[in-house]
């Protein structure tokens, strides 16, 4: 059994897109419905690449935890808005490289919580938390003991603040970032990226499509300078900077120019919260 598992009580809605099963579509998953593949295809018309931009997010994804562990020496990930279990989740690519590394993972969809826990039930330094990502004290109070709170955490927000509305209040995602970067002890990291787009009706006409399409449980793509503000008060990574996520430390040449989407794009990077 995961470490801090609990009943799963909430059924599963088959009839509202989710983002999360829209996104293992894009991956080329299994879990998903049809009500998720039709969602799906109208982002497609709206934004054409949208599935590469999901590929290319996981692969940041595989990198940046690869590069914590291996190169900062990072041995606890504080995964919110984890998403559906796939090839190369946080905990296997962690583990890979410190295999007592700790992972808690933090999301509120149904279907990802029984999927989670089900595949993690052997593995006791991995714990699945049913939180919505903006309860900060609820969840660093189920994470407990699990975490040694005296060394660092990388708090990943990966591919998630899109889903969250500009509020003004707490649940503000600048809010949500400058209270999870104030409980973290020193020397430790936040991943932070998002969809953003410079073009204002490919901004417009995605927030509308899956604020519909979800029944609100959506946020707002942005701009690049709006995402940069998340970072204030820490020390950005930099080479490589904010960037486009295929730019972050590739593994490969990243595409040309004219190879690359010009309707969105995943940016962000990673900082060092504080010393």
């Amino acid at each position: 059994m995961a470490y801090g598992e609990k009943p799963q009580s909430r059924p599963i809605d088959t009839t509202t897109p989710s983002v999360a099963r829209m996104y293992d579509y894009l991956l080329g998953g299994s879990q998903h419905y049809e009500v998720d593949r039709a969602a799906c295809h109208d982002l497609l018309q709206i934004a054409p690449s949208s599935q590469q931009l999901a590929r290319s997010n996981r692969d940041f994804l595989r990198r940046v935890v690869r590069i914590l562990a291996r190169d900062k020496k990072v041995t606890q990930f504080l995964d919110h808005g984890s998403g559906l279990p796939t090839q190369d989740n946080v905990h296997e690519v962690a583990q890979r490289i410190h295999g007592d590394a700790k992972v808690a993972y933090v999301d509120s969809d149904p279907m990802v919580l029984a999927h989670g826990r089900t595949q993690l039930q052997e593995n006791d330094n991995v714990m699945v938390i049913d939180q919505d990502m903006r309860e900060t004290e609820k969840i660093k109070a189920e994470i407990g003991d699990f975490f040694d709170w005296t060394k660092p955490i990388a708090a990943l927000f990966v591919s998630v603040l899109h889903c969250l509305p500009d509020t003004g209040d707490e649940n503000d995602p600048a809010a949500l970032i400058r209270r999870v970067a104030a409980l973290l002890p020193a020397g430790s990291y936040m991943v932070i990226c998002q969809l953003v787009s410079e073009d204002p009706v490919v901004r417009a006409n995605v927030t509308r499509l899956m604020d519909d399409a979800t029944h609100g449980n959506w946020g707002r793509v942005r701009e690049r300078h709006e995402v940069k503000r998340y970072f204030e008060g820490m020390e950005i990574i930099d080479p490589p900077g904010l960037v486009d996520v295929i730019d972050w430390y590739p593994d490969n040449p990243p595409p040309p120019d004219h190879l690359r989407p010009t309707d969105w794009v995943e940016w962000g990077g990673m900082a060092k919260v504080k010393d």
